[in-house]
């Protein structure tokens, strides 16, 4: 069966407008967070685990919102334990949010009014309140903030009605007392919520990946023989890799020449050329900004960037 067969049409239009296939990450984790029990996905970096996580919560709040069952509360929590990550996050999930509904309106089908919103340690004062009196959908977070948010009586009230969380890195949390504190804030959300959360948590390949599992589940869900109740979607391998070495055509000197640099910012240029996105990575900031300044002049001052520190 094909893995967005069970997607709501919008949903799988988009993605299959987006995207040429489901990656094996999406192809397997799909299944077994759409049976509704809790599931750990390891994967390598790129391997499309947040959006495996996400598309399958859009889809959920997309029924309900067509069915007119959703309200103005909090249904997923997405932890992450980089602040900067949960932003960034929050940028990735707007515009999808955005194409799916324009989807919608292209197929003549009702929209779904789905509202995001981040909640840690910079989060102005007024946003803080707003989530209150309006809950977000979504709510992106950190293990700190999300402890916050619980203690508080007013902000812990629009988290009963959460159905699904999910811990993004989980393998970052689980070596320290960050997620000693986590595994505690779970189990006092499962203990305010209608019904226990169902957990989503998504490492990078781990081992033994069984005890990343017991901790994404907790105490309570460690079966007779030790196993964790729980769905391991495991890819642990690392992502085929085209490695290569490449030299100017001219011969190595001690120090490179403006002939050979020459030649490596054109070998560059058609390395640009020939792909989607191209990182370059130096040992300095003036190489970072004169490498930058060749390359503009070849392929564009819209297409390059410098950043350093």
């Amino acid at each position: 069966m094909n893995a967005l067969s069970s997607f709501h049409p919008v949903i799988r239009t988009w993605f299959e407008r987006r995207f040429a296939a489901p990656t094996e990450a999406q192809s397997l984790g799909w299944p077994e967070i759409l049976r509704g029990g809790d599931t750990l996905i390891a994967a390598p970096t790129g391997s499309g685990k947040t959006l495996t996580a996400f598309l399958a919560s859009i889809d959920s709040l997309w029924r309900r919102a067509e069915a007119g069952e959703l309200q103005d509360a909090v249904d997923v929590i997405y932890v992450s334990p980089l602040k900067a990550l949960s932003n960034d996050i929050h940028r990735n999930l707007e515009a999808p949010l955005e194409e799916i509904r324009a989807v919608a309106e292209e197929l003549g089908l009702p929209q779904a009014n789905i509202r995001v919103t981040v909640r840690t340690g910079d989060t102005p004062a007024s946003v803080r309140q707003e989530m209150t009196k309006r809950p977000p959908h979504i709510l992106i977070t950190t293990p700190e903030s999300l402890y916050l948010v619980l203690t508080a009586e007013k902000s812990r009230k629009i988290l009963t009605s959460v159905r699904t969380v999910i811990v993004d890195e989980i393998h970052a949390l689980v070596r320290d007392k960050r997620g000693s504190h986590l595994a505690l804030t779970l189990a006092r959300l499962d203990s305010i919520c209608e019904r226990r959360p169902v957990r989503i948590g998504l490492s990078a390949t781990q081992r033994p990946i069984e005890d990343i599992a017991k901790f994404l589940v907790g105490t309570e869900r460690v079966k007779g023989d030790g196993q964790p109740d729980c769905a391991i979607v495991n890819l642990g391998h690392q992502r085929d890799i085209d490695l290569a070495i490449e030299v100017p055509p001219t011969e190595l000197q001690a120090v490179c020449s403006h002939e050979q640099w020459a030649d490596i910012y054109s070998r560059l240029a058609e390395l640009i050329g020939e792909h989607r996105t191209t990182l370059i990575f130096v040992n300095t900031r003036r190489s970072a900004e004169r490498i930058a300044h060749h390359l503009a002049e070849r392929v564009g001052e819209d297409k390059v960037a410098a950043h350093h520190g």
